[in-house]
């Protein structure tokens, strides 16, 4: 991290936000920086004991886990409360705190806003590898005033105290665990593949005091990604003319690239095999929704319930963090046994995954072409988009059925260059070799 970090900043100050004052608010950004998969060997999480097949399962569950917390929050469409799994996210990014720069490992996540971390002095914090970030060290760190528009931004998940008039921020997952501190600003510094990092004057962000539950004690903190008006890439707003794209490096990849994530002018998705779709805006506006409108199989088309009824528009979030993608089950039902009846082979379930569909792993295995049908665009998917090799013997289906809600995965995802476009509101496809980019 420090050789990162002694080259050349570039710095800007994020003024372009609705809440922030501005003094620069014509400079445009383009950079690109690198998204690491949590069981990659560059991970703080990786764990070189374990097999291919039990980081593969491991994710599985993740995933699993995911859903529940994005039902919770969808649950309670009256509270823009920030719903996600503690340890949810399959990818990280280098990024440093204040000045000088701090360096902490944290998940990139589509399906949160708030950039936290924990910092001293940590009253009840779960345990971490990494020293805590300091605030008093920093001579660029403010916290954030109860009467202040960073404060109002985060509304009900943030609060105020008679006897200090900081600006406090609380949020509760799923799982129990927990995030309680103070909401400030600060400088973010991001790596960039293009030699120069990236300097971000006046961040929000969330100092966590008080933290705990399941979070990982080799993870720093979380990067919010998603569409409030907290996120980073709300904040970036029009330094990045409200682009941003990625490119997921197939797990299967036996090379030691890292998936990389694009901001601004670097993020623009076009050319030839590209397709876009319009991304819907719903509450809760963390969340990026697509409109989904059938799966082909092969040939044989399944029409998507409700997709031809007023009330489809914006029927499946599209998620980074979430490995499977997940259907309806009724629906997944109905894909399942149309996957299965152009298989000629005898299938097989997989107890250590959970997973429903899958093949022993022969040579002569011929596995049909599934084509995901968004509103205005095809995306046709690759065998390892639609299955996965979770053993030495066994491919599984990397769909899934759910009772509340549908996500598109990030296996469904890699080797595409996917592009969000939050301005014009369109996500764009287009394949690519992403170990290559």
């Amino acid at each position: 991290m420090a050789s990162l970090f002694s080259l050349v900043l570039l710095s800007i100050c994020l003024l372009s936000s609705p809440f922030l004052s501005n003094a620069n608010a014509h400079t445009k950004l383009g950079f690109t920086t690198d998204l690491i998969h949590r069981d990659s060997p560059r991970s703080p999480l990786f764990n070189p004991n374990e097999t291919p097949s039990q980081r593969l399962r491991n994710a599985i569950h993740r995933s699993a886990n995911r859903v529940v917390h994005f039902i919770a929050k969808d649950a309670s469409l009256d509270s823009p409360q920030t719903e996600i799994t503690s340890n949810g996210g399959e990818y990280l990014m280098n990024v440093s705190l204040g000045t000088p720069p701090f360096p902490i490992m944290a998940i990139a996540d589509t399906g949160s806003d708030l950039l936290w971390t924990q910092c001293k002095p940590c009253d009840d914090c779960y345990t971490q590898d990494d020293p805590l970030f300091d605030p008093q060290e920093s001579s660029t760190y403010r916290d954030v005033s109860c009467s202040s528009s960073q404060c109002t931004a985060l509304q009900k998940d943030a609060s105020c105290s008679s006897e200090d008039s900081t600006c406090s921020y609380s949020m509760s997952y799923g799982d129990h665990s927990h995030t309680y501190g103070n909401i400030a600003t600060d400088t973010l510094t991001l790596g960039s593949t293009n030699t120069r990092p990236v300097q971000l004057k006046n961040v929000i962000i969330g100092c966590g005091h008080k933290n705990n539950g399941t979070f990982n004690k080799k993870g720093s903190g979380i990067i919010g990604l998603g569409g409030g008006a907290v996120s980073l890439i709300s904040q970036l707003s029009d330094s990045i003319e409200g682009k941003f794209s990625y490119c997921l490096v197939p797990l299967s990849s036996r090379n030691d690239s890292t998936s990389k994530m694009n901001f601004g002018t670097n993020a623009v998705v076009s050319g030839t095999g590209t397709v876009s779709t319009p991304l819907i805006q719903k509450t809760p506006e963390t969340f990026y929704y697509l409109t989904l409108e059938s799966i082909s199989v092969g040939s044989k088309q399944l029409k998507y319930p409700g997709s031809d009824s007023g009330n489809g528009e914006g029927n499946i979030i599209i998620d980074s963090g979430t490995t499977l993608t997940i259907l309806p089950t009724e629906f997944y039902s109905e894909l399942e046994a149309a996957v299965k009846s152009s298989i000629d082979a005898e299938s097989r379930q997989d107890p250590g995954s959970g997973l429903n569909l899958c093949y022993s792993a022969t040579e002569d295995l011929k596995l049909p072409v599934i084509t995901m049908h968004f509103n205005g665009a095809d995306v046709k998917l690759n065998s390892f988009n639609s299955f996965i090799q979770v053993s030495e013997d066994l491919v599984c289906f990397t769909f899934r059925g759910s009772e509340s809600l549908a996500i598109y995965g990030n296996l469904s995802q890699m080797n595409f260059l996917v592009g969000y476009d939050t301005v014009s509101k369109t996500v764009s496809f287009k394949p690519a070799d992403c170990a290559n980019m």
